[in-house]
């Protein structure tokens, strides 16, 4: 079984040569992108946040220590908790994937204005600096939606190109990243580094791909207009160990 998918992912790879980068990409909740070399689970160190110890500090091991916040425009969308902008810190919320006690959440409505978003992320060292993920090759993570609310939520993984403190960026914060519709259910998704993009039309500078020696943080943002939004995020791990 395990040839069979190997077999698989390296099909999938060979067709992307010819195809363009959305259109290669791999399901993300696929059993190929799991058991590829890049989608690969890695052991307890690649974990990076589960929010079982209760605290708004991510797991603090292999050179990580950062912590969580949640950020929002100033056009009149609402985030809970409350931003760290505006005094807030992060708070984690009961009941989590398979079982556990704790996840990762966010509630609150997108306004109307011309430029939106509302997100939650997590500083993978602090103070907030890079750190260098280049022994992984992804992130994987559980997440859903409350009934009723938008589904569309983007992971962004800032790197020194797109967030300001890498000094790069002339127009920042279109970092590279994936656009998700999540379901009601919990739901694994594996995210390559190398399915990750910007978003066309803004932002300076526009590189070819992200530098996993240079991440900032992960954040998962909505930017869906009129729109109210409950999204739960748990287990968060890097992938694809040597």
């Amino acid at each position: 079984m395990k040839r069979s998918s190997t077999l698989r992912w390296q099909l999938l790879a060979f067709a992307c040569c010819s195809l363009s980068a959305l259109a290669c990409r791999p399901s993300v909740t696929g059993e190929d992108v799991k058991n590829s070399p890049e989608g690969k689970a890695c052991g307890p160190e690649g974990k990076i946040e589960d929010a079982e110890d209760n605290n708004n500090q991510v797991i603090v091991q292999d050179g990580r220590s950062g912590y969580m916040y949640t950020f929002v425009d100033k056009t009149g969308s609402t985030i809970t908790p409350t931003a760290g902008e505006q005094g807030g810190v992060f708070q984690v919320s009961p009941g989590g994937a398979n079982g556990s006690q704790y996840a990762l959440r966010m509630t609150g409505s997108i306004s109307q204005a011309s430029i939106v978003f509302a997100g939650m992320g997590m500083n993978l060292v602090d103070p907030k600096g890079p750190y260098d993920a280049s022994k992984y090759k992804g992130i994987s993570f559980w997440a859903k939606k409350s009934p009723g609310t938008t589904p569309l939520v983007r992971i962004k993984v800032p790197d020194k190109s797109t967030d300001p403190d890498g000094g790069i960026c002339s127009a920042c914060f279109n970092d590279f990243g994936l656009d998700l519709k999540l379901t009601d259910e919990w739901t694994q998704y594996v995210i390559p580094f190398y399915t990750m993009s910007q978003l066309p039309g803004w932002g300076a500078p526009h590189v070819s791909s992200i530098d996993p020696k240079t991440l900032y943080s992960i954040q998962f943002q909505v930017n869906d207009k009129g729109q109210n939004y409950d999204i739960w995020v748990d287990d968060v791990a890097f992938t694809g160990c040597p």
